[in-house]
């Protein structure tokens, strides 16, 4: 078995590692880079309330979404400070629906996104409406 990989590895060594550019280097240094270097941005999950539970039920594990802010309007018309809050968002899970919580109050959905994107969906969770397009 060691034959196999030391076999194996000269192979590679050999064959020499290229990036699109055909450059050696760059590639190189990014696969001798400890995992935690190798990755861009850490994604954490955050479980985000959307308002329309009839919306979240439409949606899958692995599903894009963008989420969009509202205004919390009482009058529920006419708002136009609508914000994107998360683009591209993966939907990691979509807890089953108990139908626990009082009427209107949404429906719960786990979503993927890097840690600045977790908090923002945190800071427009407890002061706006949400909202998800499907991407």
């Amino acid at each position: 078995m060691a034959t196999g990989l030391a076999v194996t590895a000269a192979a590679l060594a050999a064959a020499g590692v290229r990036d699109a550019s055909g450059s050696d280097g760059a590639r190189a240094e990014a696969a001798s880079a400890p995992p935690r270097a190798r990755q861009a941005v850490e994604m954490v999950s955050a479980p985000v309330r959307i308002a329309d539970a009839e919306t979240v039920r439409l949606l899958r594990r692995g599903d894009r979404v963008d989420v969009i802010a509202t205004a919390d309007s009482p009058m529920g018309g006419g708002n136009s400070d609508a914000r994107v809050v998360a683009t591209g968002a993966r939907v990691a899970a979509v807890p089953k629906f108990l139908g626990t919580a009082g009427e209107g109050s949404g429906a719960l959905v786990v979503l993927s996104v890097p840690r600045t994107a977790a908090t923002a969906l945190a800071g427009a969770g407890a002061t706006s409406r949400l909202a998800v397009t499907l991407c």
